[in-house]
């Protein structure tokens, strides 16, 4: 008897100290920004586009991945830290920036509490002056493309489409319809005009949502327009 009741205590003793132990405090400083070029956000297709962040002098070689919505824009909540951003080079429809501070591709945030910060990327391309109307249930866009990166990295387009859907999620997976133009039959970058149909049997309400998408030559990842609604 003695024994039993000499290891009760020490049973819940172990327990309290193993619950003290996993008792972390929830991270408490968010992380937020949106990738931008020369201020401008980049559009993106939703949870499509990741970068990571790595906190140096843990034992886990873990990174922390961060997605970016479709607005270009990204949150964390993390621990107040040091951490290193990185976007690996096969994500995006853009090439990094050298770091002026680190001289790479490696960006060095200082993580003391909540914190705004845009990260500059290099698009190849941009889309400009985007227009969406329509008529008679059919919707167009007229917009401009500009090339940004001309040298040895340059790419050429593949394709572009408009997409439109009855929801403000709009893109390659998420659409009601869409129409698409070659990049070899596009004769005027700076005026291009498209045009898509809306489907009746598949829309019970007065207005969709639209926007343009360009996707490049051996580059996994298209740019947008901003998404429009627009009413029927």
């Amino acid at each position: 008897m003695k024994k039993i009741l000499f290891y009760i205590p020490l049973i819940f003793s172990l327990i309290f100290m193993s619950c003290e132990k996993d008792n972390y405090d929830a991270p408490s400083a968010r992380l937020y920004g949106k990738l931008v070029y020369q201020g401008e956000a980049i559009h993106v297709e939703a949870h499509e586009v990741t970068f990571q962040l790595w906190e140096p002098g843990w034992q886990l070689s873990n990174s922390i991945q961060v997605d970016v919505n479709q607005d270009g824009e990204y949150s964390a909540m993390l621990f107040p830290s040091t951490y290193k951003l990185i976007i690996p080079s096969h994500q995006g429809p853009f090439r990094n920036i050298t770091n002026t501070e680190t001289q790479s591709d490696t960006i060095i945030v200082n993580l003391g509490g909540n914190k705004e910060m845009d990260i500059e990327v290099e698009p190849y391309y941009m889309i400009r002056n985007a227009q969406f109307s329509q008529s008679g249930g059919t919707v167009s866009a007229s917009f401009g493309l500009e090339q940004i990166i001309t040298d040895e990295d340059a790419k050429s387009i593949e394709r572009v489409n408009l997409y439109i859907n009855t929801t403000q999620f709009v893109d390659v997976q998420s659409k009601i319809n869409s129409a698409e133009v070659a990049g070899g039959d596009i004769a005027d970058l700076s005026s291009v005009t498209m045009s898509v149909t809306v489907p009746e049997t598949r829309i019970d309400q007065s207005y969709v949502y639209a926007r343009v998408g360009v996707k490049m030559a051996g580059v996994e990842d298209m740019i947008f327009t901003a998404v429009q609604k627009i009413d029927l």
